[in-house]
């Protein structure tokens, strides 16, 4: 994961996932993405004995630094948060070395075939008209027959990069200059949907089966829903459409090996399939008085 210093212990997934695993008698060790190497044919990370509470400002302790060998461990958990760059394709390749007898989740080689928009084109049907392209000329045709689209980068996260470009808005060639000098991927293009001002529905799915959902409100003037841009969490239930969405791709990620995903449903639209490190488990939790975190944690050690 990334440094858990950083983390807010009242909204981190992973902060929740290593409380559980403690409270299960679980010895944890922590390592940063930067930790992890390749040696003697062996893979190592340079990692603590981890302790967690849930104390704000004092919320865990770390242990010395020591050379673990990651095949004499159980269980990896995978939490680096995005960008899906060429750092986190490394780390998943090293891990693919010790997997699956050490089980590592979510499994590697599949968290680098199913970055989170891309994978959702696996499931036309369900998605709303998209476009993957770095021809700016399609872009503007693409703008020209949906009038109202969305444009943000293939591997972001975290709503940055997200650009609500209305049919009257005159920036989207200075946008689509920007990023070309910015990134060197495609750009994803998407009809606007306006069902994301009454929220963006993330639900996380264990093992492939829907366990819960919140909706994401975003601020007033704000295009994007992300928790990181300040939507504001609210309860909800899944409707009959987010079921017919989580039959339709929970038996895929089953067979994947995706023991944690968190999708995100706009108007009855599957936007994006956040295989890397999703969240929302805190808020599903108090707003539905649910422990998912032990629920991901049975689906784990049911796999040891």
């Amino acid at each position: 994961m990334d440094h858990i210093r950083s983390i807010d212990i009242d909204a981190d997934s992973t902060f929740v996932l290593a409380l559980e695993a403690q409270e299960r008698g679980h010895v944890l060790y922590h390592y940063t993405p930067e930790q992890l190497s390749f040696a003697g044919g062996r893979v190592q990370a340079m990692a603590a004995a981890l302790q967690v509470r849930r104390k704000n400002g004092d919320h865990f302790t770390l242990g010395p630094p020591e050379t673990i060998d990651l095949a004499d461990m159980d269980v990896v958990l995978l939490r680096q948060d995005p960008p899906f760059d060429l750092s986190y394709i490394t780390t998943t390749h090293l891990l693919d070395l010790v997997h699956p007898a050490t089980l590592i989740v979510n499994d590697p080689a599949e968290v680098r075939n199913a970055p989170e928009k891309i994978f959702i084109t696996q499931f036309p049907e369900l998605m709303p008209p998209t476009l993957i392209t770095t021809e700016r000329d399609r872009i503007l045709a693409f703008r020209t027959e949906h009038k109202d689209i969305i444009i943000k980068p293939l591997y972001g996260n975290g709503g940055a990069g997200v650009f609500h470009v209305a049919p009257d808005d005159e920036n989207l060639n200075a946008l689509l200059e920007m990023f070309a000098d910015i990134y060197r991927e495609p750009i994803i293009a998407q009809a606007y949907l306006p069902d994301v001002r009454a929220g963006d529905k993330r639900i996380i799915l264990i093992d492939g089966k829907a366990a819960g959902a919140i909706n994401r409100i975003p601020e007033a003037g704000e295009a994007r829903a992300n928790m990181h841009a300040g939507a504001e969490p609210v309860k909800t239930t899944l409707t009959d459409r987010d079921k017919e969405i989580c039959d339709a791709i929970g038996p895929e990620l089953k067979a994947r090996g995706l023991i944690f995903v968190g999708i995100d449903v706009i108007g009855g639209y599957l936007t994006e399939i956040n295989v890397t490190s999703p969240t929302g488990l805190q808020e599903i939790n108090r707003f539905d008085g649910v422990n998912l975190e032990a629920q991901i944690w049975d689906a784990i050690e049911a796999k040891l």
